[in-house]
């Protein structure tokens, strides 16, 4: 017995030793400031649940999206203060459709739906999941998201059908995607004496200059395409032709049978045909976020030239490409690399939408269920609430640099951390992408921290290339339609496995096999349900239902 009480004792000792030794953050958690309080905004007097969607984007070493520090500072800043229960679902940022899908099937849709893409929320509204909004009555609950909306020119978008069942939130600085950045193996370049392409022929001639000194036997990634969008405004007549522009460009449908798809899969197809890509690319699995998988893994491990993502303070591929190449150089490459002179006169680009999400709410959810939502939003957008969602707790994530700015902790990995892009994906709910100060100052917040190279200049360089591309009127985005394509619904899943199928073979014929096999497909892929697509878009623009091209600037 007395051996045993010593033995307690020592443990107990040790314990406490270990416990003394211990960081702070692995005893306890750090407390974060508090939320915003508006004044209009009263507590229910009986509890009422909502549940809020949230992307899951399965990164590795991030905490789980429904259920972490900011979900409970969410419920503990706003759901205690208001007797609201706010639960988070997850949303597999890969199959956005399908979790939607069943959750409405079995009767759980989310008091809140929303969505970056016009298409899918129209399909949402025009199905029934949808409630019909009153803006009047939004407005007076959530007075300063509204004004958001007034400010940015997005009250045109709030229609379907001549009713309203949407609210915008905001996208800064909207028109270029300022916050996606490929990167280059800038030694590799610097081994072979080339300076970082700017044409496309440049960057065919880095590409072939890889290969033939062994420093990567496929040196471009290529992937299965996993989402309807097809990426093809480089090869775009230009000014493009409004009506085309109207039945082809769509996040919702892939535009196989359209000239400037055959010109895309034309080039996929003389790459492959030189060795650019893997020869199975399209098995290499995709990850969730609708990145490559495979082609992330390869450029970490040294076997790709390129490759490209979403930048915050924190980047799990960066930090991991520097963790396996702590002394390997990497440069930002803007855009220009796509022109081809005859081919391609210049880099038209997709401007993003004047809007980030499009934001709905369950035609099955209560009154005060949708209140409680709209008070959420309303609350979100506050200043000093959006500051601590997105920089989290001083001094534990993130630090104040000498203009007064925060400079987020890109290795923090406590409890407090940060998930994915800053929490951008609660904060989209009010926002697309974090902001401070003038764009230099939000770029500089989001430039990678903690990894050897600082690309904050680079980043405001490549915003400025694409600034100019967008004043020149070459960025634009896709046409929003005020009704529903019904067809479009009908057949989109349809068409794009048809999509993976063909363009997949497209890349992988012979090129002498190319235009009668793309003649081939085109039409399958009309009498698939792409030709009713595009008559009814095209009937709805002759009507008048959806937006314009931007006047192109004169010359």
């Amino acid at each position: 017995m007395k051996k045993m009480l010593k033995t307690l004792v020592l443990a107990a000792l040790v314990l406490s030793m270990m416990l003394s030794l211990a960081p702070l953050s692995a005893l306890a958690e750090a407390e974060a400031p508090h939320g915003a309080s508006p004044a209009h905004l009263v507590p229910f007097e009986k509890r009422v649940k909502i549940t809020v969607p949230v992307y899951d984007r399965s990164k590795e070493g991030y905490p789980a999206v429904d259920d972490n520090y900011w979900t409970r500072w969410v419920q503990k800043e706003f759901g205690e203060k208001y007797n609201v229960d706010v639960q988070y679902v997850a949303i597999p940022r890969g199959d956005v459709m399908t979790k939607y899908s069943l959750l409405i099937a079995g009767g759980e849709t989310p008091t809140i739906l929303m969505e970056y893409d016009y298409p899918k929320v129209a399909q949402w509204a025009n199905d029934g999941a949808m409630a019909e909004i009153d803006l009047e009555e939004f407005k007076k609950v959530a007075p300063t998201f509204y004004q958001a909306m007034v400010d940015n020119n997005q009250l045109g978008y709030t229609k379907l059908n001549g009713k309203d069942y949407f609210v915008l939130t905001e996208r800064p600085y909207f028109n270029t995607t300022f916050t996606y950045a490929s990167f280059i193996r800038k030694d590799w370049l610097d081994q072979l004496g080339l300076e970082i392409p700017k044409s496309y022929a440049e960057y065919v001639a880095a590409v072939k200059a890889v290969q033939g000194a062994g420093l990567a036997e496929h040196p471009v990634g290529l992937s299965l395409p996993t989402a309807a969008y097809v990426v093809n405004f480089a090869f775009r007549d230009f000014p493009v032709n409004e009506a085309e522009w109207a039945m082809h460009s769509s996040l919702g449908t892939p535009s196989l049978s359209w000239y400037p798809t055959y010109k895309l899969l034309k080039r996929q197809n003389a790459e492959y045909n030189q060795g650019f890509f893997s020869t199975e690319y399209e098995l290499e699995a995709a990850d969730t976020s609708g990145g490559a998988g495979q082609w992330q893994t390869d450029f970490i491990n040294g076997k790709k030239l390129i490759y490209g993502g979403y930048m915050s303070g924190n980047v799990a591929w960066l930090n991991a490409f520097y963790e396996t190449n702590p002394d390997v150089k990497l440069a930002v490459v803007n855009p220009n690399q796509v022109v081809e002179p005859g081919f391609v006169d210049f880099p038209q680009i997709r401007a993003d939408n004047p809007f980030g999400m499009i934001v709905g709410f369950s035609s099955s959810a209560t009154p005060e269920q949708i209140k409680a939502a709209w008070m959420l939003m309303e609350w979100m957008i506050q200043p000093e609430t959006l500051f601590v969602l997105e920089n989290g707790v001083e001094g534990v994530t993130y630090t104040l640099g000498e203009n007064g700015l925060p400079v987020v902790k890109g290795d923090y990995r406590g409890p407090e951390m940060l998930n994915h892009n800053m929490n951008i994906d609660m904060a989209c709910l009010v926002h697309a992408s974090k902001k401070l100060g003038t764009i230099e100052q939000t770029i500089a917040a989001l430039t990678p921290k903690g990894i050897p190279q600082d690309f904050t200049q680079e980043l405001i360089d490549n915003y400025y290339e694409l600034r100019k591309i967008a004043d020149n009127g070459w960025a634009y985005s896709d046409p929003v339609f005020a009704v529903a394509i019904k067809s479009e619904s009908e057949f989109s899943a349809t068409l794009l496995s048809l999509y993976q199928e063909y363009s997949v073979a497209l890349t992988k014929c012979k090129p002498e096999e190319f235009d009668a096999l793309y003649a081939e497909y085109s039409k399958k892929f009309l009498d698939a349900g792409y030709q009713q697509i595009i008559d009814e878009r095209l009937a709805a623009y002759e009507a008048g239902f959806t937006t314009k091209l931007p006047a192109v600037p004169a010359q």
